[in-house]
């Protein structure tokens, strides 16, 4: 099986967008939708509380036909249009849609951040983890969060093998972001939420990459969109991951990054498992 997790920054932009960038990301959905992924993962939709309109659907099922959709927005007392998570996966599939709440401080259960599909043999979930935040504001209730993700996690592992993506918010290793000595009190590169990342691991999870590619440098996922010169210069993060419950890593055939172009921000992230 074939599976694609992408922070896509605003799916509204990318469906309707006219922009340059818009652009740009439609021609990575099309990118996407020529390798007929079975599973399509999505964060930061930002869409309304009321999901995808009626112009969302059209588009995605021209892009996308033979696919089925499932979406998370936030909602109150959350901010609006904020976060959001969103399946695609083919119509062949009829997987169970569960969309947990964790008991993470508020109001993060609330802001769309987590969907899980469970297939007979396994769950397929995604995660759009809550950035700590300029000045690391928001540190302390994201280490909160992260334990409680890990608790869902294991307890989903002990039922049946996960297989876990999304942008995770942090980079774990100094191998995993181009500039690690002056970014080590930046958030996604603090020592807690790399301790965290480590725990999470640790609890029974493989990280798809690092296993097909253990010393490989200069690989990211996520470039700052503001920079123009970031992707440019490779200056990235991989803060994107496919996270696999360790019964599985010996099915991990192909696990890496998807060109995105010029595009900046995060770039789309590819499994493959031989089930």
């Amino acid at each position: 099986m074939k599976f694609i997790s992408w922070n896509i920054d605003s799916i509204n932009a990318a469906l309707t967008g006219t922009s340059v960038r818009a652009g740009e990301t439609r021609e990575v959905l099309k990118k996407i939708a020529a390798m007929k992924p079975d599973v399509i993962a999505i964060q930061e939709t930002k869409l309304s509380k009321n999901g995808p309109t009626k112009k969302h659907l059209t588009v995605l099922q021209e892009l996308f036909p033979n696919y089925e959709v499932a979406w998370r927005s936030s909602i109150e007392p959350a901010r609006k249009g904020y976060a959001g998570t969103m399946y695609l996966y083919l119509d062949q599939y009829e997987p169970k849609v569960t969309y947990p709440k964790i008991n993470a401080p508020e109001p993060m259960d609330d802001e769309g951040r987590i969907i899980t599909l469970e297939f007979p043999d396994f769950y397929v979930t995604e995660v759009y983890t809550p950035n700590s935040g300029n000045g690391l504001k928001r540190l302390d209730e994201r280490q909160i969060w992260d334990d409680c993700y890990r608790d869902y996690l294991h307890g989903l592992d002990q039922q049946k093998p996960v297989i876990a993506s999304g942008d995770f918010n942090v980079a774990h290793e100094e191998i995993d972001l181009a500039h690690p000595a002056t970014n080590h009190h930046s958030a996604g590169f603090t020592d807690e939420e790399r301790t965290h990342f480590s725990k999470l691991l640790a609890t029974g999870f493989t990280d798809s990459f690092r296993h097909l590619h253990p010393d490989e440098k200069d690989v990211y996922s996520w470039w700052a969109q503001r920079v123009i010169t970031s992707k440019q210069n490779n200056s990235g993060w991989r803060i994107d991951y496919w996270l696999v419950s360790d019964r599985l890593a010996d099915k991990i055939t192909e696990a890496g990054m998807i060109d995105s172009g010029e595009r900046r921000d995060h770039t789309p992230i590819i499994l493959e498992l031989d089930l």
